[in-house]
């Protein structure tokens, strides 16, 4: 083993990073639970790779959305969690499409995107490559350990999946 792979900085600054989204979602999970809505004007743009494996959304949502996909957790989602697993964790929530209640799980590696514009906060992730991550069998069945932080949220407006284009700073 060469000297430069025995610490390997960048694997424990994301590691690290995605906790931050870890813990964002388990702490609004009480809070959502308590009054029905994220805390102040707080809301989560949250973009991921649809292909990465454990992703869980339904096949329309994988073919209209090739490779990534954002969603919006702002007024109406349910069952906002996180699920512990081997692999580090997914995040877990039923949004609304079309008024259709699609349950969602995410792999915390699968992010590649996690901001809150309310307090013009953002992280941007590194792509995860086969030796950078946990070992992940997509043929795995993701629900084995259903270990999960809940919370749920009911509201009028419906889930939305934008671009997050109009955050991103242009070249000038």
């Amino acid at each position: 083993m060469k000297d430069d792979d025995i610490l390997r900085y960048d694997r424990m600054v994301e590691g690290a990073l995605r906790g931050v989204v870890r813990q964002a979602i388990q702490e609004v999970v009480g809070e959502v639970a308590e009054d029905g809505r994220l805390p102040g004007d707080h809301h989560f743009y949250i973009t991921f790779m649809t292909d990465y494996p454990g992703v869980k959304i339904p096949d329309y949502l994988r073919e209209r959305y090739p490779g990534e996909m954002t969603i919006v957790l702002q007024y109406q989602f349910y069952d906002l969690g996180i699920i512990e697993d081997k692999n580090g964790g997914r995040i877990s929530v039923t949004l609304s499409f079309n008024n259709v209640p699609e349950r969602l799980e995410i792999p915390l590696a699968a992010i590649s995107i996690f901001a809150d514009p309310s307090v013009n906060f953002a992280l941007q992730f590194q792509p995860l490559g086969d030796d950078d991550g946990p070992d992940l069998d997509p043929s795995e069945d993701f629900d084995d350990d259903d270990t999960s932080n809940r919370g749920g949220n009911g509201g009028e407006k419906t889930g939305e999946v934008v671009s997050l284009d109009k955050f991103r700073k242009k070249d000038t």
